[in-house]
């Protein structure tokens, strides 16, 4: 059997150090299918592309629980995922579908059906790796768009609940909860509960356009008082908490606020046992009563 010995030390010496342990310290307990490019079918995650996009290069990442059958009715988990980076712990993010984790660790793979969509660039016929649009009008519809579609496809087609669809994301995508999740009447509407990890919609201002407070402050007045469970690494959860709290328009809004207990700005986290894991879990269940 593997010694623990170098990761327990490895954990230690980061508490030592003040700092949250690295993401290596915990090994995972799950392991997320590869997306393949077979039809889908219950335990599965394919490449898809949705009706009205057949003729671009755009494509999603689905995956079916184990007991999924034509005749079920299942929760929907809707990602989006980080943009592409690499950082200085050896965390990386390849902005695609495909690289989503947080969807699958919530739920472990059990009871819920899982997607995780792309974002599109402005001509709307390939997924891009950052942000979202074409810089630097960074137009946000071509992804709206297809986001709205792809949820009325797996509703209709695949019995994912209206009633019960959750909105995820991971940096790039914890901002696009709201950015894109809260962008309108139509998109918004469509959402059950939010889960944002690491980064939150006017904390800050980004590169593409109406990333200011302002703005923000006008896409979190859509929320009207629907749950969102807010994390980050380290203390990114606690500058969150403290951006909301000062603000009126946070004051309707349902926030469960958690650190993911690591150091590393890494969605990986969500696939390893751990105390944030357990709370964000008891949170989907209430959520999805």
């Amino acid at each position: 059997m593997k010694s623990l010995l170098p990761v327990l030390i490895l954990a230690g010496s980061a508490l030592l150090r003040g700092e949250a342990p690295d993401i290596s310290s915990v090994a995972a307990d799950l392991s997320i299918p590869e997306m393949t490019t077979a039809s889908p079918a219950p335990g599965k995650r394919v490449r898809e592309t949705t009706p009205g996009w057949k003729q671009t290069a755009v494509y999603h990442a689905l995956y079916l629980p184990p007991d999924w059958t034509a005749e079920s009715r299942f929760p929907l988990i809707v990602e989006w995922t980080g943009n592409r980076y690499k950082g200085k712990s050896g965390d990386a993010c390849l902005g695609t579908p495909e690289d989503a984790k947080l969807g699958f660790g919530l739920s472990g793979g059990q009871r819920c059906i899982w997607v995780s969509l792309p974002y599109l660039d402005g001509d709307g016929t390939h997924n891009t790796s950052n942000w979202w649009g074409t810089a630097p009008a960074y137009d946000p519809q071509p992804t709206l768009a297809y986001c709205r579609a792809t949820v009325r496809h797996l509703c209709e087609n695949f019995g994912a609940d209206p009633t019960r669809v959750v909105l995820t994301g991971f940096s790039r995508g914890a901002i696009a909860c709201n950015y894109l999740g809260l962008h309108d009447e139509e998109t918004s509407r469509l959402w059950r509960a939010f889960v944002c990890y690491s980064h939150y919609d006017g904390v800050r201002q980004w590169v593409y356009p109406r990333s200011d407070r302002d703005s923000a402050l006008l896409r979190l007045k859509r929320l009207r008082g629907r749950p969102q469970f807010i994390c980050g690494e380290n203390t990114n959860a606690d500058e969150t908490e403290r951006y909301l709290g000062g603000i009126a328009e946070a004051n309707d809004g349902a926030f469960t606020f958690c650190n993911s207990g690591y150091r590393n700005h890494d969605d990986a986290w969500v696939l390893r046992p751990g105390e944030a894991r357990s709370q964000l879990r008891r949170w989907l269940g209430e959520v999805l009563k």
